[in-house]
């Protein structure tokens, strides 16, 4: 990650996975990707989650994963966990609005909004399994979990927990990646579609010229997010590093804002 080249060689192959799949519509591209990932994405999150749990010290990263502890009760943490809801239920994002505008008009929204939400808060249960308890046995308090939160705990302190897997670390480590690869690709497709139909609707675009118009501009977004923990690394707003503004800014500012 602290390579700047390698990190937008990267990138630039999964904008273009991105836009293929965007690129060819809904049935052709968006239904037939997600149709595979979604499962493979789930499975793959299980598989990890029990190897975790099995982890000496496991439990301990499990109690304070699921155990309240109200006494850090406080207006920051509502934010954040408001931030964190809107973004795992894709609000404010008009990705809802787009897939719900494929449905059939038949469709019952109350059956779907269960669906959607249950869907999400086990998915989420299970990535909290995954991540947590694992974490905790390697880092050993729940407070040096809290404190390096954030994109950080994925891309820098969770590899250091597989390092610490043995023999099995290149699988564990390979099948977690991939399985984010998978949920970045499905959120990446989603936010995608919401933009290029968007153009095609209001400006009467193609949809190849449309995905190609967004596909430019996230380049040069991509890219400053893709260099923030390497040559761009001393750069940083608000103490934060490039992404982790970025995510900050979308996740817990601009999208509970735009929904009110």
């Amino acid at each position: 990650i602290g390579n700047g080249p390698e990190s937008v060689i990267f990138m630039l192959i999964f904008m273009a996975i991105t836009y293929f799949i965007a690129a060819l519509g809904v049935n052709n591209g968006l239904e037939k990707a997600n149709f595979v990932m979604m499962p493979a994405l789930i499975i793959i999150a299980a598989v990890i989650a029990v190897y975790a749990l099995t982890m000496p010290g496991a439990m301990d990263g499990l109690a304070f994963y699921l155990v309240p502890d109200f006494s850090k009760f406080s207006p920051e943490l509502v934010i954040a966990a408001l931030g964190q809801t809107f973004f795992t239920l894709s609000l404010a994002m008009c990705i809802m609005v787009t897939y719900g505008s494929y449905l059939d008009k038949s469709t019952k929204l109350t059956s779907s909004v269960a669906q959607i939400a249950g869907s999400t808060f086990g998915v989420s249960l299970l990535a909290g399994l995954m991540i947590i308890p694992a974490t905790f046995v390697t880092m050993g308090s729940g407070e040096a979990v809290a404190q390096n939160s954030g994109p950080s705990l994925m891309f820098v302190v969770l590899p250091q927990v597989f390092e610490g897997m043995g023999d099995i670390a290149g699988i564990v480590g390979t099948g977690f990646f991939v399985l984010v690869l998978f949920a970045a690709l499905t959120s990446s497709i989603a936010l995608t579609e919401s933009a290029v139909s968007t153009l095609q609707d209001e400006l009467g675009w193609g949809r190849k010229k449309a995905t190609a118009v967004i596909g430019a501009v996230m380049l040069g977004l991509g890219s400053l997010s893709s260099l923030g923990y390497g040559p761009l690394a001393g750069v940083k707003i608000i103490g934060m590093q490039l992404l982790d503004f970025f995510d900050f800014l979308t996740n817990s500012v601009m999208m509970p804002i735009a929904a009110i």
